[in-house]
C-alpha cells in the first residue's frame, strides 16, 4: 500500500517559506552589492574564494568544480569567461597529462581583495547583525545539518 506524504503543518509551512524566501532573495542582494563595488559576479566571487582559500591560489579543475558544486560544463564555460577577463588562467597538471589546474591571476586576486570588504559588509548587514550569538549558533547547527543531509543524499 502506498503511503501518502503528510502535508506541512502551519508552523512547518511558515518555516519552509521563510527558508525559501531567504534562498531566493539573499543571492540577488549579494550579487547587487558585488556589482555596485566592482566587476565581479557572484559566480566569479565564489570561484575566486575557492581558489584563494588555498595557499598557492590553484586547484585542480575537478576539485574546483566539486568545491563550488557546479557541473563540468558550467565550470568550463565560466572559467573561460573569467580567463578572458584575466581573472584566472589554466595550467596543465604535471601529475596528470589530461588534468588542468585553475590558477588565480594577480588581477583576480586584486579583484577579490577589492570586492571582499563590500561582500562581508553586506553579509554582516543582512544576516549576521540580525542575529544574536545564540541564534547564530543555532543557524550554524541547522545549516550544517541540512548540508550534511544534502551531501549524504544527492539527487
Amino acid at each position: 500500500m502506498e503511503e501518502k506524504t503528510p502535508w506541512l503543518t502551519p508552523s512547518e509551512q511558515r518555516a519552509w517559506r521563510a527558508f525559501v524566501g531567504v534562498h531566493q532573495k539573499l543571492p540577488g542582494a549579494l550579487a547587487r552589492a558585488l556589482q555596485d563595488c566592482g566587476s565581479l559576479s557572484i559566480a566569479d566571487y565564489v570561484v575566486l574564494v575557492a581558489l584563494t582559500d588555498g595557499l598557492d591560489g590553484r586547484r585542480h579543475f575537478q576539485e574546483l568544480a566539486r568545491a563550488v558544486d557546479w557541473e563540468r560544463s558550467r565550470m568550463s564555460h565560466h572559467l573561460r569567461r573569467m580567463a578572458e577577463r584575466g581573472l584566472v588562467t589554466r595550467e596543465n597538471c604535471p601529475r596528470d597529462g589530461r588534468g588542468v589546474h585553475v590558477v588565480v591571476t594577480p588581477a583576480g586576486r586584486t579583484a577579490i581583495e577589492a570586492a571582499a570588504p563590500q561582500h562581508v559588509a553586506t553579509v554582516r548587514r543582512l544576516v549576521i547583525d540580525s542575529l544574536g550569538p545564540e541564534e547564530l549558533n543555532v543557524l550554524t547547527v541547522l545549516c550544517e545539518r541540512i548540508l550534511g543531509r544534502l551531501e549524504a543524499d544527492p539527487p
